[in-house]
Order: structure tokens, then sequence, then C-alpha cells
């Protein structure tokens, strides 16, 4: 924790005001060798049904809740590790050069110092981030295929069971038809079987 904290100090002594929350927040983690935090994107259940956001819907995460802010500390580790990697012999060191020459421009700093431009480095951050957590790629891939799979097949459902209680209703109206009809013919048969009344006064 002493470490983290240390970490912000210093990044704030070298870069002011620049650094974003997510760069702040992700840089002071991989200073303090807070590795566990990345085990979180695995098991990250909203973060498995969401995908890897952007660097700006990265920021906005922060604000959210305790399981939303768990999230966002894990990738911005990740992608402050993942920028740090491009570099492997000097890590953060020019970035840091460029993005004070270039006063907090981020995309500038990036192209600078690693020949990539920022969009460049968010989509590498989340290919290699999905690939490693191949948990979120997958349950993200399962829940578009289920999406897909009830917006196609629900409009057949209802169809299906509208006809069936069409079907069911004829069904049942038939049934009450056959029933009065059957009531009728067996009252006609009583009458039948009843004869006239014999007169007692009528000689043998």
């Amino acid at each position: 924790m002493l470490r983290h904290e240390l970490a912000h100090l210093a990044l704030h002594e070298a870069l002011g005001d620049l650094p974003p929350r997510w760069f702040d927040e992700g840089y002071a983690s991989v200073s303090a060798g807070e590795w566990g935090r990345e085990e979180v994107i695995a098991t990250n259940l909203a973060l498995a049904w969401r995908g890897v956001p952007s660097l700006e819907a990265l920021e906005a995460s922060f604000q959210g809740g305790a399981g939303q802010a768990s999230g966002a500390y894990a990738l911005a580790h990740r992608a402050v590790a993942e920028l740090a990697a491009l570099d492997p012999g000097r890590g953060l060191t020019l970035f840091f050069e460029y993005w004070r020459r270039t006063d907090g421009d981020f995309d500038a700093a990036v192209r600078s110092a690693f020949g990539l431009t920022q969009g460049d480095f968010e989509e590498r951050w989340k290919q290699r981030t999905r690939r490693r957590y191949g948990a979120i790629s997958l349950f993200a891939d399962l829940t578009i295929g289920a999406v897909v799979l009830v917006v196609v097949m629900v409009p057949f459902y209802l169809v299906r069971q509208r006809r069936n209680r069409e079907r069911l209703a004829r069904m049942a109206e038939a049934e009450r038809a056959a029933e009065a009809r059957e009531r009728a013919s067996a009252l006609e048969a009583l009458l039948r079987s009843v004869g006239p009344s014999e007169d007692p006064r009528s000689p043998p």
C-alpha cells in the first residue's frame, strides 16, 4: 500500500496533473507490483458481460460501484503494463518525456515513444487482454450468440404459441359442440323410449 501511494506521488511530481485517473491508478499498481489485480479480470462477471472498455470508458468506470471500480483498477493495471511492455528496454521513460513535451497529449506521446496511435494501442491492449483472459472473450461470444438466438427464435416461439392457442380453442369448441349433440341425441332417444300413457278407464 505504501509503495502504491509513493508511486502516485512520484508520478505527480514528474507529470503534475497530466495523467488521467486510469493511468494514475494503473501506474501506481504496476509500480507497487500488484499483479494480483489482474485476477479480477478473469473472475469479474460484469466485466465479462460488457467486455474490455475503451480507455475513455475505463476512466469513467472509477466512478461506478465497488464491483465496477475493482474491474477498472485491474484493467488500468493491465493497460499501463501493456504500454510499458512496448519498450522493454526503457519502459515508460521515453513516453514520460514526450508526454511532458506535448503538455499531456497522450496520443502524441504514444506516437512519438512507441510509433503507435492511441487507437492502435487501445486495440492492442483490448485484444491482448481478451486473449490472455479467454473467459471474457468466450463469455462475450456466448452472450452474443445467445442474444442472436433469442432474437431469432422468440418470434417463431410466439407464432407457435399463438397457433397452439388457436388450435386448442378450436378443439374446445368442437368438443362443446359434440357434447351438445350427444345431449340432444340422448334426450331424443329417451323421449322415444317413453310411450303414450294408457287410459285406465279404457276396456281391456
